[in-house]
């Protein structure tokens, strides 16, 4: 049985809601969740939901299936949580299940992993100088990662993830682009089943650098990397400006678009289909699908939450882990 371990972020957040709500649905013997079977419980009582928790000595244990049945993986809280107010003190029971599911991929035990959301600002103060999921699960796996975001529509990956606006020019270079292409064209053909995937690869600078006037990271990196490339057979082409990357045209050609920096993509993509949206880390020899969202601590509790990307995430880990094997 393909298990797929899942783990709801941040205690304070919205993940131990999306649990209970999920769970309102026959999620089937697959689906185990790592987290405090307090924080389920807790949740169910204040959105006065039935679930029944049945708590796994291991990974092997016998799971249930059934509807409002949520297999549970215990790992304990470090301290009192308080939903909706986030608390650095339990930033290391936040690391625990995303480490705790990642080894349980790479040792085989988990097919795939699919992670809640997380703040990464209160990791950090929390002692962990991490970056995001991407970024923690590439050193765990020691692997270059590549973030993906999703939808039924479109791809759109990102050569830079979480550094500040003004370091990522500092990034863009021919090694760091060769690496970012090749995990994606890779990654398209293994995990997606793209015999020859088309990837579009936007320029840095507005309009792509015109000709070096406004930048000459196009001009004088991203362009000649892509060319090095085709000559490889890898069917990539750029750099093209970002504000025409998105035509319909070139969402129908391409298998996705690679951009530059975070809020070059992910707005577009976001505003495409924000329910249907998740994301895929490419690059590591695990599959980690996760949503698309935040901690939402503004609808903790409330009930008022939807549950279509957390849903879409695991539809995709369950799909991605039947074609592994």
């Amino acid at each position: 049985m393909n298990i797929i371990a899942v783990t709801l972020g941040d205690p304070a957040g919205i993940g131990p809601d999306l649990g209970v709500l999920l769970a309102q649905k026959n999620l089937g013997k697959r689906i185990i969740f790592l987290a405090d079977p307090s924080l389920l419980k807790d949740s169910a009582k204040k959105l006065k939901k039935t679930i029944k928790v049945n708590i796994l000595q291991n990974i092997s244990s016998k799971a249930l299936s059934g509807n409002k049945v949520i297999n549970v993986l215990p790992i304990k809280l470090n301290t009192k949580n308080t939903p909706g107010k986030l608390n650095p003190n339990n930033s290391e029971y936040v690391i625990s299940t995303i480490k705790t599911a990642a080894e349980l991929c790479i040792s085989g035990k988990a097919a795939a992993m699919v992670t809640g959301p997380i703040s990464k600002s209160v990791l950090n103060n929390g002692g962990y100088k991490i970056t995001g999921h991407t970024e923690f699960l590439a050193d765990i796996c020691k692997k270059k990662s590549v973030m993906m975001l999703m939808n039924p529509y479109m791809k759109v990956a990102l050569h830079t993830m979480h550094v500040p606006l003004e370091s990522v020019k500092d990034y863009i270079t021919k090694k760091s682009l060769i690496e970012t292409i090749t995990i994606i064209n890779k990654d398209l053909k293994n995990k997606f089943n793209i015999k020859n995937p088309k990837i579009l690869v936007t320029g840095l600078n507005p309009h792509a650098g015109e000709d070096g006037m406004l930048g000459s990271q196009d001009n004088k990196i991203i362009s000649p990397t892509i060319k090095q490339l085709q000559k490889k057979k890898i069917q990539v082409d750029g750099p093209i400006p970002a504000d025409t990357a998105f035509l319909k045209k070139n969402i129908e050609k391409y298998d996705i678009i690679l951009t530059m920096y975070h809020d070059q993509g992910l707005p577009v993509i976001k505003f495409n289909n924000f329910k249907k949206t998740v994301n895929v880390t490419l690059g590591l020899p695990i599959i980690r699908v996760s949503v698309d969202h935040g901690t939402a601590l503004d609808l903790v509790g409330t009930g008022n939450i939807d549950i279509s990307s957390f849903m879409e995430a695991i539809k995709l880990a369950k799909s991605m882990s039947n074609a592994k094997t």
